[in-house]
């Protein structure tokens, strides 16, 4: 167990870097939006590319954020009776949840955005729009996202088989949004 613990924590640190990078693109997102509306209507110049730009860093936040908030267990659930069994049996519902849903639905995203971004790379497809970007690195960024979720999904499952097995003691609070 002591090996797969470890690869539970490469994984995590892996998802925690690339999180951090995620949370930067926050801020340079809203940089650059706040950029292109100076320049926009202070100078009357903007170009396509800025908005561009700002819509890849949202689909950076998202897919490789993804991951970061699986690891925080601050991802979406759907509570029917989650929050009212006890500790074991939520963390047998997770791993059972992982293997069923996680790592299928991240396997067939993966595979499918794959292609998009291979024949998007193909072909060297460009943005329609005047002043556009290159496609394939907002592309990259699915699969990439994906895969990070599915390994991070592995890193859950090991640990909470360690714990389940007294040998990895893990916080497992869940609390339910308030809505």
């Amino acid at each position: 167990m002591k090996p797969l613990l470890g690869l539970a924590g490469a994984i995590d640190a892996l998802n925690e870097r690339i999180g951090y990078l995620a949370n930067w693109m926050v801020l340079l997102s809203c940089l650059i939006s706040a950029g292109n509306a100076f320049s926009r209507y202070g100078f009357n110049m903007s170009s396509n590319a800025w908005l561009e730009i700002q819509w890849y860093m949202f689909a950076g936040m998202v897919m490789l954020g993804a991951a970061y908030t699986l690891r925080k267990n601050e991802h979406v659930r759907v509570d029917i009776f989650y929050g009212s069994r006890s500790t074991r049996t939520q963390v047998w519902i997770d791993i059972v949840g992982t293997v069923l849903f996680l790592f299928t639905a991240m396997g067939v995203m993966a595979w499918t955005s794959w292609s998009m971004f291979q024949e998007s790379w193909r072909i060297s497809e460009m943005s329609a729009s005047a002043g556009g970007l290159i496609r394939w690195p907002v592309k990259i960024l699915m699969p990439i996202g994906f895969t990070l979720v599915a390994l991070q999904g592995v890193s859950e499952i090991i640990k909470r088989v360690g714990y389940l097995r007294g040998e990895f003691n893990m916080d497992l609070h869940y609390e339910r949004p308030l809505q």
